[in-house]
């Protein structure tokens, strides 16, 4: 089944460096995402509950967003970003998720998105 596109924007009441290191580092990403997580090279490893699953670091802009490919869709257009966007005129900080999934699972995908990014708030208190 094709997967489709979605998109979730949440605002941050943080630096966009400390959101950052959030997205990119082991220690940033197991607060939020993770369990735990490792790096090799470009191929992070993320732990949950004794599953794992493995995913390829695809695009990085240092403090603005990153871009994932899971082992699983090697070979595929999917991904999954973290951008950080600041509204040019209020100054606000926002959390920009793009994500695929099959179109039955899109609510579920949505909802696992927006639990994690409330833990992500409340580990760095935004």
């Amino acid at each position: 089944m094709e997967k489709q596109k979605f998109t979730i924007e949440t605002l941050v009441k943080s630096s966009p460096n400390i959101i950052f290191n959030c997205l990119i580092s082991p220690s940033g990403l197991s607060e939020w995402f993770a369990d735990d997580v490792n790096i090799k090279g470009d191929v992070y490893t993320f732990f949950w509950d004794g599953d794992e699953d493995s995913a390829t670091l695809l695009k990085s802009k240092k403090g603005n967003e990153v871009r994932f490919q899971w082992e699983d869709d090697e070979d595929t257009s999917y991904y999954f970003e973290m951008a950080i966007q600041i509204d040019d005129l209020t100054k606000e900080v926002a959390l920009v998720v793009t994500d695929f999934a099959e179109e039955d699972e899109i609510d579920e995908a949505k909802l696992l998105w927006d639990s994690n990014i409330q833990k992500l708030k409340s580990a760095i208190g935004g």
